[in-house]
C-alpha cells in the first residue's frame, strides 16, 4: 500500500515549524563592523557577537502573513500571468501553435540524421540552451514561471510529461544561473564586494558552464526518452491528467478561421502604442553588432516587424494573430529585461497587456475577459499562496538570527585546512546558506564581505571564492522549498513538491559533486583571472 504523500502546505508549514524550534537550540547571533580603539571602523572586518534570538510562539503563525508581505512581487505576478494566460487559452492560440509547431517537426523526421537524433531530443536541448543562456547572463528566474504556461503543455502534446516541460525551462535556466557567465545579480555583486575586476575569469567560467549544461540537459533526455517510451513512467502521469483535459491540438483543425474585426481594432492600437514607445523610449543597453548597434533601432524595428507579421497573421484568422502578440510579447520580455532592466513588476504589466489584447482580439466583451482573468487567477490561486507560506521560513530563520551562526561556526573550521579542502568548506556553506536564502544577490551580499577577507587569510583566491559562492547559489535552487520562484513554478505545473523533490534529487547530487571538482582547478591550476 502506498503512503499517502503530504499536501505541499503541510511540508513548508513543517518547515517554518521546524526552523522555530532551531531558534531555541541554535545560538543567535550577527557579524558586526570591527571598532579600533580610536572609534575608526575597520573596512573588510567584521567581529560575531551573540545575540537573544528565540520567537515567539505568535511569530510563528504570523510568518505567513509576514511571507506573504516578503513575497509580494511573485504572487501578485503569479496571479496576473496566470489570469493572462486564461484570456489566452479562450483563444485556442496555444493549441494553434502547438499543432503548426508538431506538424513542422513531424515533417522533419523525413531526414534520416533527424530519425537517428531524435526530433525531440533536438527540440529540448535547443530549447535548454536557450534559457540555460538566459540564466548565464541576466540572472533568469522569475521570468521562468510565465514559460511554464507553454512548455508543460508542448511538453505533453510531444508524448513527454510536466517533469520535462519544467526541465526545459526551470531546470536549464538554473543551470544557466549556476553557471553564471556573466549573471550581474551573482557573480557581478559577488565580484564587487570581494574587489575583483568585473566578470573576471570568464574563460573557465564559460568552461564550467559548457560542463553543467552537458550533465543537465542529458538528466532531462535521459527521463523524457524514458517517458515517451512508457508514460506510465513519469511520477506525474496522474497529475499530468490536468494539462492533457485541457490540451485540444486536435480539434483545431476543425475550427473555422475566422478574423473579428476587433482583432485589426487590436493590431493597430497595439502598433500605435509601440510607434509611441519608440520615439519616447529609443535606447536601450541592449547592443547587437558591437559600438552603438543598434542602440537607436532596435525597439523602431521590433515594431516594424510587428507591423508586418500582425497584418499576415490577420489574414489567416484571429487566434493566429493572438499567437503572434504571444511571441512579440516573450521578445519584449527579452528586451526589456536585458535592455531596460525590467522585474517581475514590469513584466507582469507586460503579460497583463497581452491578455486584456487577446480578449479584445477574440471580440470579449469588457465583462468577458474580466471573469476569463479572474478564473484564470483562481486556477492559479493555490500555487500563489504557497509562495508565501514558502517566504515564512525566511522570516524565521533571520528573525531567530541563526544564519550567521551557522556561517560563523562553518567558517571557523578552515584555517587549518588546504586548499582544496577550505574551498570546498566554502562550498558547502554557500550551499547550506543558500537553502534558508535563496536570493543570489542578497546571499553575496552576507557572505562575501566575510569570505572574500577570510580568504585572503589562508592563502585562498578570492576568485575561487566566488566560484564557490556561484555554485553554491545555483544548484540547490532546483530543489530548496524556501524559493519562492521554485514554489510558484511547481505550483503552476501542478506537480507536488515532494514528487519534485525526490525526481531532481539525483540530478542535484550529481551538479553538487560535480561543481566541487570543477572547484579544484581554481586552487590547483594557473587560471587566467585566478
Amino acid at each position: 500500500m502506498l503512503r499517502k504523500v503530504p499536501h505541499t502546505y503541510v511540508i513548508v508549514f513543517s518547515l517554518i515549524l521546524i526552523s522555530a524550534v532551531a531558534t531555541w537550540f541554535v545560538p543567535g547571533g550577527e557579524y558586526v563592523p570591527f571598532v579600533d580603539e580610536h572609534g575608526v571602523v575597520q573596512e573588510g572586518m567584521l567581529v560575531f557577537e551573540s545575540i537573544d534570538n528565540q520567537p515567539q510562539t505568535w511569530e510563528v503563525f504570523a510568518a505567513m502573513f509576514q511571507g506573504f508581505e516578503r513575497q509580494a512581487g511573485i504572487i501578485v505576478f503569479i496571479l496576473m500571468i496566470g489570469g493572462a494566460f486564461w484570456i489566452l487559452n479562450e483563444s485556442r492560440a496555444i493549441d494553434v501553435g502547438i499543432r503548426s509547431f508538431l506538424k513542422f517537426t513531424s515533417q522533419l523526421d523525413k531526414y534520416r540524421i533527424m530519425r537517428w537524433l531524435g526530433t525531440g531530443n533536438i527540440i529540448i536541448v535547443f530549447i535548454m540552451l536557450m534559457f540555460s543562456v538566459f540564466g548565464a547572463v541576466f540572472g533568469m528566474s522569475e521570468e521562468t514561471i510565465a514559460f511554464i504556461i507553454i512548455l508543460v503543455p508542448l511538453a505533453i502534446s510531444l508524448g513527454y510529461d510536466s517533469l520535462t516541460g519544467v526541465g526545459m525551462v526551470f531546470v536549464a535556466a538554473g543551470l544557466g544561473f549556476a553557471g553564471a557567465v556573466l549573471n550581474p545579480f551573482t557573480i557581478g555583486i559577488a565580484q564587487g564586494l570581494a574587489g575583483l575586476p568585473l566578470f573576471s575569469g570568464f574563460e573557465y567560467r564559460l568552461f564550467c558552464w559548457v560542463v553543467i549544461n552537458i550533465v543537465g540537459i542529458s538528466f532531462i533526455l535521459w527521463h523524457a526518452n524514458r517517458v515517451k517510451r512508457r508514460p506510465e513512467n513519469s511520477p506525474v502521469y496522474e497529475e499530468d491528467e490536468y494539462w492533457r483535459e485541457h490540451i485540444h491540438i486536435n480539434d483545431v483543425d476543425n475550427d473555422k478561421p475566422v478574423t473579428y474585426k476587433s482583432s485589426w481594432i487590436t493590431w493597430g492600437i497595439t502598433l500605435m502604442t509601440l510607434i509611441l514607445f519608440s520615439f519616447s523610449h529609443p535606447e536601450t543597453t541592449l547592443v547587437i553588432g558591437g559600438g552603438s548597434g543598434f542602440t537607436w533601432y532596435f525597439i523602431p524595428l521590433i515594431t516594424l516587424l510587428f507591423a508586418v507579421t500582425g497584418y499576415l497573421s490577420l489574414k489567416v484568422s484571429s487566434p493566429v494573430f493572438v499567437l503572434n502578440l504571444l511571441a512579440y510579447t516573450i521578445v519584449f520580455l527579452i528586451v526589456g529585461v536585458m535592455g531596460y532592466h525590467w522585474y517581475i513588476m514590469e513584466i507582469a504589466a507586460l503579460f497583463f497587456a497581452m491578455g486584456i489584447l487577446s480578449g479584445l482580439a477574440m471580440n470579449k466583451t469588457a465583462d468577458q475577459i474580466t471573469n476569463l482573468f479572474l478564473d484564470g487567477a483562481r486556477d492559479i490561486m493555490a500555487a500563489a499562496l504557497i509562495v508565501g507560506l514558502a517566504g515564512g521560513i525566511i522570516v524565521i530563520l533571520e528573525e531567530g538570527r541563526i544564519i550567521h551562526t551557522i556561517l560563523h561556526a562553518m567558517a571557523g573550521g578552515m584555517s587549518d585546512l588546504g586548499d582544496v579542502a577550505s574551498v570546498g568548506v566554502m562550498y558547502v556553506i554557500q550551499t547550506v546558506i543558500n537553502v534558508v536564502i535563496p536570493s543570489g544577490s542578497a546571499k553575496a551580499a552576507l557572505t562575501m564581505p566575510i569570505m572574500a577577507p577570510f580568504s585572503d587569510l589562508i592563502g585562498l583566491s578570492r576568485q575561487a571564492t566566488v566560484m564557490a559562492f556561484q555554485f553554491g547559489d545555483g544548484f540547490t535552487n532546483m530543489i530548496t522549498p524556501t524559493s519562492g520562484v521554485l514554489i510558484g513554478v511547481l505550483g503552476v505545473a501542478k506537480i507536488p513538491y515532494v514528487k519534485w523533490a525526490k525526481w531532481i534529487a539525483p540530478l542535484i547530487i550529481i551538479l553538487g559533486i560535480l561543481g566541487f571538482l570543477l572547484l579544484i582547478p581554481t586552487v590547483t591550476m594557473d587560471l587566467n583571472g585566478f
